[in-house]
């Protein structure tokens, strides 16, 4: 049999392994097609015991080569036993093969943290790959609160996490400025401005003068009435002081409310740690024909005709009627009911709207990503539809869901706020606990799974505590480096000289167990953005850590795992090599999710 050879292309431990799989497995089934070995996986295996890595390469090929899978695997074994960066080979179960690592190739994984510093994890995965990544997009209309907060972490370390493994990212935000609520809010905030400027009028009295009764009575809205107040002084009331005709006021509120509240919100994600490339209006979509043009290629494609639905079971929407509308024929497209478009009045459904403004994005992004909230699960096959028409397919559309999060204190819901009047706000959150432990914690479940956000625990100093766990390990490494500093001197602590150090000391059983969490990083990174799901890094963290804590434990029992030897410096080195190179890995992976590395704690 020919002898195997390869040239690894990237630093992931993993995808170097891949590629040996894959030119062993050439060797071993000629011919085999690429559509095969483009799903040939290296992947860690169930159980640390039988190995570093396993392969379902001999498996894969099987059916094309009409061989058994066993009898692969055993050719494969041969083929790749005999590798300088292969321990050992064993045929495991039906196909699989189990591959153990020679100790320096694990060892050298250290080395290869320090050589790359914080492009560690970094890909090429989605080079050339357009995403454009929508979250937060709550309506102008209140403060930032906390059910908006997890899908604007999610949203933000999502748009990290991509960028992380190569795509070109867009960060984008829509701004519901048209419409019932906004609408309401103006009302609302004229009510405030009558009290500003000294009129007595309470809110029961004018909320029988609005369209649909006073929706927002919050304290929030008072500095907005009062910044109008404060420029347009009597102007925009009668002359006995009390609400003048909508025409006189109506459009400098909403324009000013607009304003002010964007701008709060703003400053409440500043505070979380997100900034939007984009924000995008829903007014001006509307105002520049972009829906209409929209509807017109769907027309073109003869996707529209007009009919009647049949009533939804349960709950009915808003745009349901019993008579004939413009409907798409989302149905063609893997939708389980066609939608409507144009009610029977010729008004556009709030669906229309957003197609104009989806088609608009699509100019621009070969992904779309929606992270929107569990109420909008109605919402993701009609999108999802109607993008796919009018991109021809070109354009993917995706949606991220986010359940919502219940915040505790004391075992009970923490009270609603004194001055949104409503909800717990985000900086009463941020307030309370920080914005790493708000942005940590909110990743530390699936988006879609529901969660508790307990005050107590996320503040607490125990490992319980996930941040404060993951945290404390980057400070103890810190602190480690520190010391060693004062030991050796800090220039035998640069990543040059601590990355040729002899790693041959690196051998204990919980030494390897660090270095093959760090070989996993890459292919973690890869894995979680594939799958949209940045709490996959939070959890790599957490496991870090505790492989850390654990081998720093190990240390005060056992004198040859302690990180610092004041007598053999060669064998200190090789440890503070480790050390540097997971305080480094720790900080490449808590930038992915927007939390903050500390030095001491």
């Amino acid at each position: 049999m020919d002898a195997v050879t390869s040239t690894p292309t990237t630093d992931c431990l993993f995808a170097q392994t891949r590629e040996l799989v894959c030119t062993a497995l050439r060797s071993v089934v000629p011919d085999l097609p690429e559509a095969v070995l483009a799903r040939v996986e290296v992947t860690p295996p169930r159980d640390a015991a039988h190995g570093d890595m396993a392969t379902n390469a001999a498996l894969l090929a099987a059916k094309p080569a009409r061989r058994k899978p066993a009898d692969i695997a055993a050719d494969l074994v041969k083929a790749l036993a005999d590798l300088p960066t292969i321990a050992k080979a064993e045929a495991a179960g039906p196909g699989f093969v189990n591959l153990t690592l020679k100790a320096d190739v694990l060892q050298g994984v250290s080395r290869t943290v320090l050589h790359s510093s914080g492009a560690f994890g970094r890909s090429r995965l989605g080079h050339g790959q357009r995403v454009n990544v929508e979250y937060v997009s709550a309506n102008p209309t209140g403060p930032m609160h906390v059910g908006h907060c997890r899908g604007a972490v999610v949203g933000d370390a999502l748009a990290n996490l991509l960028e992380a493994a190569g795509h070109d990212v867009t960060r984008e935000y829509y701004i519901n400025d048209a419409g019932a609520q906004v609408i309401a809010l103006t009302w609302a905030v004229y009510w405030r401005y009558l009290q500003a400027i000294g009129t007595a009028i309470d809110a029961e009295t004018f909320g029988k003068l609005t369209p649909n009764g006073l929706q927002y009575q919050g304290d929030y809205l008072i500095p907005v009435a009062e910044a109008i107040a404060q420029e347009h002084g009597r102007a925009l009331a009668a002359e006995d002081g009390g609400p003048a005709d909508v025409s006189v006021w109506f459009e400098t509120v909403r324009q000013m409310a607009l304003v002010r509240m964007m701008a709060a919100i703003r400053e409440d994600l500043g505070a979380l740690g997100i900034e939007h490339k984009v924000f995008a209006s829903e007014a001006e979509t509307l105002a520049s024909g972009l829906v209409d043009e929209a509807i017109g290629q769907l027309d073109a494609k003869g996707l529209l005709y007009e009919g009647v639905l049949e009533p939804p079971k349960g709950k009915t929407p808003e745009d349901w009627e019993p008579r004939p509308q413009t409907l798409f024929r989302s149905t063609d497209f893997g939708d389980d009911t066609d939608r409507a478009l144009r009610k029977s009045d010729g008004s556009n459904t709030y669906f229309a709207n957003d197609i104009g403004y989806h088609a608009q994005k699509a100019r621009d992004a070969d992904v779309l990503i929606d992270v929107l909230g569990a109420d909008h699960g109605g919402y993701v096959s009609r999108m999802r539809a109607a993008v796919s028409a009018l991109t021809e397919g070109k354009t993917g559309f995706e949606v991220v869901m986010c359940q919502i999060v219940r915040i505790m204190k004391n075992g009970e819901p923490v009270r609603m706020s004194k001055r949104a009047g409503t909800f717990v706000t985000l900086r009463d959150l941020l307030d309370e606990v920080g914005r790493d432990a708000v942005r940590f914690t909110m990743l530390t479940r699936k988006a879609d799974a529901q969660m508790e956000f307990d005050l107590d625990v996320v503040v607490a100093q125990t490992r319980d505590n996930p941040v404060f766990y993951v945290q404390y390990a980057h400070a103890r490494c810190r602190s480690v480096l520190r010391s060693a500093a004062t030991m050796f001197g800090h220039d035998a602590l640069t990543a040059e000289n601590l990355g040729a150090a002899d790693l041959s000391g690196l051998s204990s059983d919980a030494e390897i167990t660090v270095l093959r969490r760090l070989a996993a990083f890459p292919r973690t990174v890869e894995a979680a953005a594939i799958a949209r799901e940045p709490h996959r890094i939070a959890t790599y963290c957490v496991d870090l850590a505790s492989d850390f804590h654990a081998l720093w434990n190990r240390g005060r029992e056992d004198a040859a795992l302690r990180f610092l030897h004041e007598n053999d410096r060669a064998l200190s080195l090789s440890k503070l090599a480790l050390v540097s190179a997971i305080a480094q890995v720790l900080r490449n992976a808590l930038a992915i999710l927007g939390v903050e590395p500390v030095e001491e704690m």
